[in-house]
């Protein structure tokens, strides 16, 4: 059997200006990154600006289990199904971090014949979009601290300092470290702290942002630290704004690739959805809504994760109106979640699979809070047997889901042509009456306890006293009417990874609370979730390596 990798390099890619004319974008209207990479200008994008929206279809999942489920992969693979059939689509996706990708998660452009290409380019360096955003941040923390070495005008309390340094790879060493060691004119000592680069408040600015102007209105909004006399303050009073903008110039621009099969695909930004709020950048949706008919997105981890964010942070604060959700589960991890072992999960077991399938139906009902219509697809594997199969199709039917087998990693977009089939009937025949989840109104408690609530399934919240503090804290400040983010596992609908399938009677611990004032939205950080993860025992760095020709290999 072929490799993701093996597979990608051996496609045959069109160059992109050939990709952009399907988009009827002129290649004037490209700035070229090599043969089959491009960013759209900012020229363009206010071309089409007046264009009537396309249909916006999410495609969410499950939560994650170590059987996997192919949320990405299946997101390539619905847009090539809907390129079969004839019809004008982009898929609009996130772009993957160098941290998980030599860690344990590996990276994301898909998998089998459903990818988005260059493969090696997009989880790597790409364009380059990763690596000004840490520039940025990085920019930022010197400037704060050389405020504070060149006589600390502001009276930051350099005990109340918040910004924190960022880094686009696993390394959790640097969580916690002691800077300003050394002669006086080291800077003054005091403990800081990193995390990696999709938790950084710039990566959810740049995904967040309609242009440059609203993206430096943001970063100026930005709380790096607060005073002595408990103010906060921001990036605009470090006279920072400037030069971040600066080295986001081109990072702004939204990047057009391809899949195997030559759909376009838009692939910008990249906040992690547990630490942050998951999706791709609102200029790439936007955009990609004004050039296609249909623009398959994805929000990240499982749906209580990226699709509540992409609906109540992403969509309430972009204006955005989702007309369909695309479910993804497998078999395989339905029975993960019924509590078989992962070497076990290529048998039939019935009685694993109604255990563990609780967990498709509380992100069904989820979704469905949101008034939007839902498609349940199978990821399917060669493992999965009719009477599995039949079961979980029923179990959607009796929810008014429709459902469809997704065969899109063996036979690219052939293999979605079911799935695209339901999709389009779904929003031919079923209205989206999209609204979120709580009102902006909410205090900041009741917002947090409604997603616990009703997303989660919560019994209810616990805060920390520290949490408290903050939470009266931020209220004071005038921050009650922001969205919240919440920094929770990724494994469990609780904040307790072990906690599978439909968790019940557990209570969500909130441990830290602190305001993006830039991106927008107050961030509560659950159980043991960490902004700055580390690598496995046996890293996926292992098996990666480059030959005499620059050939990669070992990626996937």
């Amino acid at each position: 059997m072929k490799t993701d990798i093996q597979i990608a390099q051996e496609a045959v890619l069109e160059p992109v200006a050939k990709i952009a004319e399907k988009l009827q974008i002129s290649e004037e209207d490209l700035e070229m990154y090599g043969r089959y990479k491009a960013k759209i200008s900012d020229e363009y994008m206010d071309k089409i600006k007046d264009r009537q929206d396309g249909k916006l279809i999410l495609v969410t999942a499950i939560n994650p289990t170590p059987a996997g489920e192919g949320k990405t992969t299946t997101s390539v693979g619905l847009g090539q199904a809907f390129g079969k059939l004839g019809k004008k689509a982009v898929i609009a996706l996130r772009e993957p971090s160098l941290g998980p990708c030599f860690g344990v998660k590996g990276g994301a452009a898909g998998g089998g014949y459903a990818q988005v290409v260059p493969m090696e380019d997009l989880n790597l360096h790409f364009t380059g979009d990763f690596h000004a955003v840490t520039s940025a941040n990085n920019l930022l923390a010197a400037m704060l601290d050389n405020h504070i070495q060149q006589g600390n005008e502001l009276g930051i309390d350099t005990r109340a300092v918040v910004w924190k340094r960022c880094l686009d790879m696993n390394d959790r060493a640097l969580r916690n470290i002691v800077i300003g060691m050394g002669a006086k004119t080291d800077g003054f000592v005091r403990e800081d702290h990193f995390i990696i680069t999709v938790a950084s408040e710039i990566m959810a600015i740049l995904c967040l942002a309609d242009d440059m102007k609203d993206l430096k209105e943001r970063l100026g909004r930005i709380v790096v630290a607060y005073n002595y006399k408990g103010d906060p303050v921001t990036a605009a009073d470090l006279n920072a704004v400037g030069a971040m903008a600066a080295l986001l110039k081109d990072a702004l621009k939204p990047n057009l690739i391809q899949t195997l099969e030559h759909t376009p695909a838009i692939v910008h930004g990249g906040p992690f959805a547990n630490i942050a709020h998951g999706c791709n950048s609102v200029r790439a949706t936007k955009a990609a809504l004004k050039m296609a008919d249909y623009v398959i997105t994805e929000a990240g981890f499982g749906a209580d994760l990226g699709a509540e964010k992409f609906f109540d942070i992403k969509c309430r604060m972009a204006g955005l109106k989702p007309d369909a959700v695309v479910l993804v589960a497998t078999v395989r991890a339905l029975k993960y979640n019924g509590g078989v072992a992962k070497a076990d999960l290529g048998q039939e077991n019935m009685e694993a699979l109604k255990t563990g399938i609780v967990n498709l139906e509380k992100h069904i009902e989820n979704l469905k809070k949101y008034q939007v219509p839902v498609v349940v697809t199978l990821n399917s594997f060669i493992t999965d047997t009719e009477n599995e199969i039949g079961f979980v199709k029923q179990f959607c039917e009796e929810r008014d889901c429709e459902f469809a087998i997704s065969r899109v990693w063996e036979n690219g977009g052939e293999g979605g042509i079911e799935l695209a089939g339901k999709v389009l009937d779904t929003l031919e025949n079923k209205e989206s009456n999209f609204k979120v989840l709580y009102e902006d109104d909410l205090p900041l408690k009741d917002k947090i306890e409604t997603v616990a609530r009703e997303i989660y399934g919560a019994e209810g919240v616990h805060y920390t006293p520290a949490a408290e503090k903050q939470l009266k804290r931020l209220e004071e400040m005038g921050f009650s009417k922001l969205p919240v983010c919440m920094a929770k596992t990724q494994y469990s609908l609780s904040d307790d990874p072990a906690l599978l399938g439909r968790p019940s009677g557990f209570t969500i611990n909130v441990r830290e609370v602190y305001v993006s004032a830039g991106a927008g939205f107050i961030v509560a950080l659950t159980g043991a979730v960490m902004t700055m993860p580390g690598l496995p025992k046996n890293p996926a760095a292992f098996n990666i390596d480059v030959d005499d020709s620059g050939v990669i290999t070992g990626l996937f």
